[in-house]
């Protein structure tokens, strides 16, 4: 009997958590017009525990995805413009000289910056200095900043999600492919539909606006991170990833596709991501364990960003997608 209520309890929790991951995309649609995929990696992203890159032409909507997300979470939430002047300091925090009125004792107080919050939009990463994006980028690897020799721990859950325009835009300074590694995903955020788009502008020039509801908080949200953690994942399928990772690399041999178009292949840390996407994905839709499906899903989000193609592909006008897609092609299902 105790075991069959245990049973019950966890069931009757983990549909709960589903139902607030329902209400969450509910919330988000309330701002934002279409962009299905998108939001739906957006939250795969949150759930698996990692940070976002989301690129597109300006205009498209992706400070507002992000500023609605954090308006629907419990959650501390702040905003960071990237321009070409800002500073390390001005994201990690900086020492201030303090004097005591009533001694005279002067010290120095650690005052943290805007990182110091549970989900931070980095707007315009690319427009700014390579020394500045460095110390972000490492703050969200280690989760942790340190400052004169003391460390200080970065607060629980800590989520980044970072915009960028197309590289090839003036005035931006492309991210390095290992610092790009630490991107759980790169989304891709494309033009609107016809009926999107006059969604959008039908939304956006009346008169009221939309409002978006708190439908979760800080403890909601690291429980479903562990939860994704005990999806299940068939080691057919955990070999699969393995042998796709793997065979992104020009010197593994394989497909003739990869050895002509790629210069480097992804690393490991891209099977790890695949794998906490794919169980992600399962448990946004609502599944315990994780699919084929899921996984052709998430892999150019995962790889696009992890792979440095050759002068070859750049001639043909051969993208990153190209190559995973020939992969996913190329690369069987083992026992398939």
């Amino acid at each position: 009997m105790t075991t069959n209520a245990a049973n019950n309890n966890g069931e009757a929790e983990l549909k709960a958590q589903l139902d607030r991951l329902g209400a969450l995309r509910q919330a988000i649609a309330q701002a934002i017009v279409g962009q299905d995929d998108v939001v739906e990696q957006l939250l795969i992203g949150l759930l698996a525990g990692g940070h976002c890159l989301l690129e597109g032409v300006p205009g498209l909507g992706k400070t507002l995805l992000v500023r609605s997300l954090g308006q629907a979470l419990e959650l501390q939430f702040r905003r960071v413009q990237f321009t070409p002047d800002l500073m390390p300091s001005d994201i990690l925090g900086t020492e201030l000289l303090e004097e005591d009125h009533g001694t005279g004792h002067r010290h120095f107080r650690f005052q943290p910056g805007p990182i110091f919050t549970n989900l931070l939009l980095a707007d315009e990463l690319n427009r700014t200095p390579p020394k500045t994006q460095a110390a972000l980028l490492e703050a969200m690897q280690e989760r942790t900043v340190s400052y004169a020799g003391v460390t200080h721990t970065l607060p629980s859950p800590f989520f980044v999600l970072a915009t960028q325009n197309p590289l090839e835009q003036a005035g931006t300074y492309p991210l390095p492919e290992a610092q790009l590694d630490r991107f759980l995903l790169h989304i891709r955020v494309g033009y609107p539909s016809e009926r999107e788009e006059h969604d959008i502008l039908q939304q956006t020039t009346g008169a009221h606006s939309a409002q978006v509801p708190r439908v979760m908080g800080g403890e909601d949200v690291l429980a479903l991170q562990a939860r994704v953690r005990e999806v299940h994942l068939a080691d057919d399928l955990l070999l699969w990833i393995t042998r796709l990772v793997r065979a992104s690399r020009p010197d593994e041999g394989g497909l003739a596709e990869v050895r002509q178009w790629v210069k480097w292949g992804a690393g490991p840390r891209a099977g790890q991501s695949l794998v906490l996407a794919a169980k992600a994905r399962a448990l946004l839709h609502g599944r315990f364990a994780a699919t084929r499906e899921d996984i052709a899903a998430l892999a150019a989000p995962v790889m696009r960003h992890r792979l440095l193609l050759s002068f070859a592909a750049e001639a043909e006008n051969k993208s990153a997608d190209d190559v995973i897609a020939a992969l996913l092609r190329g690369v069987p299902l083992p026992g398939a």
